[in-house]
């Protein structure tokens, strides 16, 4: 069925009914199960997507990121990456502002980041991971199988092979087998909702204390009403707290950009359900 077949079908009145409350998560759920595309069928359909900036194609652009002073006498060290970005593999191929948020955070961990298991979700370019991957840590970048190419351009441009490898990770399919992860990173995955329980499953499934219960740092840039249906299916699975001890909190915060630190709710006793 196409997607103006199933808009023609829709009771007449359910525009009109939508406009007069809101409706609840129970109720954004089972329409989901019914329509799963329902929420492509915006009028405007820029508010599906985080704002475009001009398209990109095939550049290398340079990303600064401020990191911990490997001397007492300097006040900081700026490491240089290059990064290949790409918008026609879709908006994932673009650096955007919660990574760059979440690179200068992880960045000012420096070296104590060698040796540790770091797995990027939703990476896009992979700036994140490749910030991490620069300090040691064995890090694994993934996404969808278009954005591959790009993160793994990003890897040999910084030179971070053996350091950074990019797996294809996609959040609607079985997890594929990964080394198990000291910390999560997740920027800017809050912006397409159908993929929302589809995020809040895969982290599910990668925290699963306390066999599992690695760091989770999930930062995200706020853009509008839709995106507290992400935390409202989020808080079945997980509790959260502000990340308070980045001195960039202030700035970033101006730009609605919040960084959080994800915790897993205790399992009831016998559910053997990925989200909680």
């Amino acid at each position: 069925m196409s997607a103006n077949t199933t808009r023609q079908q829709r009771h007449p009145d359910s525009d009109t009914r939508a406009t007069t409350r809101e409706l609840s998560l129970a109720e954004e759920e089972a329409l989901d199960v019914i329509d799963p595309l329902r929420h492509l069928y915006s009028a405007d359909d820029s508010d599906l997507l985080p704002a475009q900036p001009v398209s990109l194609r095939d550049q290398i652009i340079q990303i600064n990121i401020e990191a911990p002073p490997l001397r007492p006498e300097e006040s900081h060290q700026t490491i240089i990456l290059s990064l290949a970005v790409d918008a026609s593999p879709g908006c994932g191929g673009i650096a955007w502002p919660a990574g760059e948020a979440l690179a200068n955070y992880i960045a000012r961990r420096g070296y104590t980041l060698q040796g540790l298991n770091i797995l990027e979700l939703g990476s896009g370019t992979g700036l994140v991971g490749l910030v991490a991957g620069y300090f040691g840590a064995r890090v694994c970048v993934t996404d969808q199988a278009a954005l591959i190419p790009i993160m793994e351009r990003n890897i040999l441009l910084n030179r971070l092979q053996s350091n950074v490898t990019a797996t294809e990770l996609d959040w609607a399919k079985p997890l594929p087998e990964l080394q198990p992860p000291d910390i999560i990173l997740a920027a800017d995955c809050v912006y397409f909702e159908p993929a929302f329980p589809l995020l809040v499953s895969a982290l599910s499934a990668l925290v699963s204390p306390p066999a599992h219960a690695p760091e989770v740092l999930f930062c995200y840039k706020k853009r509008r009403k839709a995106d507290k249906r992400f935390f409202s299916l989020l808080k079945r699975s997980f509790t959260w707290s502000l990340v308070d001890d980045d001195p960039t909190l202030e700035r970033y915060s101006r730009e609605a950009i919040t960084l959080l630190r994800l915790f897993r709710r205790p399992r009831a006793s016998g559910s053997a359900s990925l989200d909680g």
